[in-house]
């Protein structure tokens, strides 16, 4: 009968998601020599390669393929088992996972750290900023307990709870000030600067704007909101930003704003779990606290401007 530990299935499960021995190393917190004599030990009791090696690049072989299949059942297994017993002990403690898109942390992560502090003085905090995609493929896969997004994520192994709805608001050059604000078919036909692709608020605004599957002409990209708001100052085009951004953006940027008539663009930020956590009862509780904070934050920034 095999040997095999979790430690070693965890460690496997590093170099498939990070394709090389020394970044998932690092992300084990060990050495890579010891990630690499972990990994030989499991090929040597199943008897095959399970990774092909190459100086930039691990791949899977193909019994690493289905090795990894299981080993990440039996770790969410083993995640959910701990959840199992946090929650039968009261209030919520010890470690919470929370993912957050970049376009909400800069502007509501100090409010939800200083609530949740608060309200469970026995939790600790552990946040990772990553687009959409990325938080959902951890959530699934027990990376993360719980992750604050931009709904709909239509995954159905995911509970969608709703924290705060927030309008888009036009960011342009202040000489614009006081101009008509233009039509999604107008936006069309200026520069548009808009987030990165893997961002779902550049995918939000492209909606929007009404761009089908062609790309517009004129589209400048940036990494942050807070570069779209400088390039705006510059002169370099126009851009839509998160009502919650709008005091922390646009307090040192030569820009104007304008609100856009009924039905304005929008979305709708919550959080997302597993719905087989057993942490499922707490992390509504955890929701609710979220919501409050958000929606004061919301509220706060939108009684300014």
């Amino acid at each position: 009968m095999m040997n095999l530990t979790f430690k070693q299935l965890r460690y496997f499960d590093a170099l498939a998601r990070h394709q090389h021995f020394g970044r998932a190393a690092d992300a084990c917190s060990i050495s890579q020599p010891a990630l690499s004599l972990q990994v030989q030990e499991l090929e040597r009791m199943f008897g095959v390669p399970l990774v092909e090696r190459s100086a930039r690049k691990v791949r899977l072989t193909a019994i690493g393929e289905d090795l990894i299949k299981k080993a990440r059942q039996i770790l969410l297994a083993v995640e959910e088992l701990d959840d199992l017993a946090r929650a039968s002990n009261g209030p919520l403690a010890g470690r919470l996972r929370l993912g957050i898109i970049p376009t909400v942390a800069p502007y509501l992560l100090p409010e939800i750290i200083a609530a949740l502090s608060n309200r469970y003085p026995e939790l600790e905090l552990e946040f990772r900023e990553s687009v959409t995609r990325s938080l959902v493929d951890d959530l699934l896969e027990a990376r993360l307990d719980v992750a604050i997004v931009a709904l709909p994520i239509s995954e159905p192994t995911l509970t969608e709870f709703a924290l705060f709805a927030e309008d888009f608001v036009l960011v342009r050059p202040s000489e614009d000030a006081g101009k008509p604000v233009p039509s999604p078919k107008l936006l069309q036909t200026m520069r548009l600067l808009l987030l990165e692709e893997g961002h779902c608020f550049r995918d939000q605004a492209l909606s929007f704007c009404q761009f089908a599957k062609a790309q517009p002409r004129h589209l400048m990209e940036g990494s942050s909101l807070s570069t779209l708001v400088q390039m705006v100052g510059a002169g370099m085009g126009v851009t839509l930003i998160p009502e919650i951004a709008l005091s922390l953006e646009t307090r040192s940027a030569d820009v104007a704003l304008a609100r856009f008539p009924r039905p304005a663009p929008s979305r709708t930020i919550g959080m997302v779990w597993r719905k087989t956590n057993p942490l499922s009862d707490q992390l509504m509780q955890i929701g609710e606290v979220v919501r409050a904070a958000g929606q004061q934050k919301r509220d706060t920034v939108c009684n300014h401007y």
